[in-house]
């Protein structure tokens, strides 16, 4: 089934999704990274519980290369679990400098429902429904980076929000919904991972706060 005509699969879910991408830069987790005015601790919390949610990312993107079939695949997925590894980076240079603790990190109750969520998708070996999953959270902290950049993001956070506003990071998400057009098709299981996904972020961010 094709999602609409002439419209790529990735592009109408994100579609389908907008208000929820909006009800999240309307949190006001995301609001206070781009004015400057969420507390720190409630950073250095989010950055111990996103490194922990980040590795159990890579893990899923490690069984989609394990499920795939071509070598462009291989390197598609090879390439984006080291996008991940450079967000681990990211992380780790906060830690360091606000005192985080990432080792040892307890999941709270938003971070393991949506870490399970993806690694259970992942490991029934659906290629195009675990994409479906993943796609969500590429697309949504693009999203939320270049829409924060654009208000001219106080400078506590500014890191973070030109991270995600990077050209780099677009490219790596525009790889992976290209690899969802190429592996899913528009069925009930493939709009439902990519909301549920959707819906998990806002929690995460919610959770935070």
């Amino acid at each position: 089934m094709k999602a609409t005509t002439d419209m790529l699969l990735a592009k109408s879910l994100w579609q389908a999704n907008a208000a929820s991408a909006e009800r999240i830069l309307a949190h006001g987790f995301v609001r206070g990274l781009g004015d400057g005015s969420l507390p720190v601790d409630r950073f250095k919390g989010y950055v111990a519980q996103d490194a922990y949610f980040l590795e159990a990312f890579a893990r899923a993107y490690a069984f989609c290369l394990a499920h795939s079939t071509t070598r462009e695949d291989l390197a598609d997925f090879a390439d984006l679990i080291a996008g991940v590894r450079d967000e681990l980076e990211l992380h780790k240079g906060y830690a360091d400098r606000w005192q985080v603790d990432l080792s040892g990190v307890v999941p709270i109750e938003a971070t393991r429902a949506y870490v399970d969520f993806l690694l259970e998708t992942a490991r029934r070996g659906d290629l195009g429904a675990t994409i479906a999953a993943m796609t969500p959270c590429m697309r949504l902290y693009a999203f939320l980076g270049r829409a924060l950049a654009a208000r001219n993001a106080a400078p506590l956070y500014a890191e973070w929000v030109t991270t995600y506003a990077d050209p780099g990071f677009e490219a790596l998400a525009t790889r992976l919904e290209a690899l969802l057009d190429k592996h899913a098709t528009d069925s009930a299981t493939v709009r439902a991972n990519y909301a549920r996904a959707m819906d998990l972020e806002y929690g995460f961010f919610d959770a935070n706060l």
